[in-house]
């Protein structure tokens, strides 16, 4: 696991108030929504904030790329390491 993805689990964990759920419980590239970690739309929301306030990404809600960059743990991941080179 690397650092951005620990941070990125850790950033989850905390923007959603997940207390019982540890950084080594989310599988890096298991869904977020639905099945895996089961989160929901407005969670999605407060993820796209957090992912806002954090590292300046601006997603459109509606968005089939913004679906795709919520796949997963790594695809966020992704997501953030392009807007660091960009």
């Amino acid at each position: 696991m690397s650092n951005l993805q620990l941070e990125i689990k850790q950033m989850i964990i905390e923007t959603l108030d997940l207390e019982d759920i540890g950084v080594d419980e989310i599988i890096d590239d298991e869904p977020l929504f639905v099945e895996g970690l089961g989160l929901d739309s407005i969670d999605a929301l407060e993820i796209g904030l957090a992912l806002q306030k954090r590292y300046g990404i601006k997603l459109k809600a509606d968005s089939e790329e913004t679906r795709e960059h919520f796949a997963s743990v790594n695809a966020l991941a992704a997501l953030v390491e392009l807007h660091r080179v960009s």
